[in-house]
């Protein structure tokens, strides 16, 4: 992704900026994700085709997760390994997510496009959060 598509996407082209937006984007929608979770874990595990107990425990853990990111986001200048811990964080929930998908959940088929579309944002967040990180660190040195 280019230096002028990363400054759109994010209406800003303060590497600084860019950085705390996709961090904060993450956290509100994973926070949307954990709430939607533990509200309505039974109609959602009925609809995705997976169990209501797994998603409390899921919602739960994004709950704490969001919070964290969001919290990284809040900072003036959020510290370079904290954003590493979130993409590489990232990037391990999309690998798992795609595992489970493949080895032990049965899911609908709504539960398997959502496993993916999921697997997808957080993939596209890590991408996004990398590529700010090394922005402002290029800009810094």
């Amino acid at each position: 992704m280019s230096a002028t598509q990363l400054a759109t996407l994010a209406r800003t082209s303060a590497p600084q900026s860019m950085l705390r937006r996709f961090l904060a984007l993450d956290a509100v929608v994973t926070g949307a994700n954990a709430l939607a979770y533990l509200a309505f874990s039974g109609p959602l595990g009925r609809f995705l085709g997976v169990d209501s107990t797994l998603l409390l425990a899921l919602g739960a853990f994004l709950t704490a997760y969001a919070a964290g990111v969001g919290l990284l986001a809040s900072r003036r200048q959020p510290p370079a390994l904290g954003v590493r811990a979130v993409v590489e964080a990232n990037l391990a929930w999309a690998a798992v997510s795609l595992a489970a998908l493949a080895l032990w959940l049965t899911p609908s088929t709504a539960g398997a496009v959502w496993t993916v579309l999921q697997s997808l944002v957080v993939t596209a967040f890590a991408a996004l959060q990398y590529t700010a990180l090394r922005a402002r660190q290029g800009r810094s040195d």
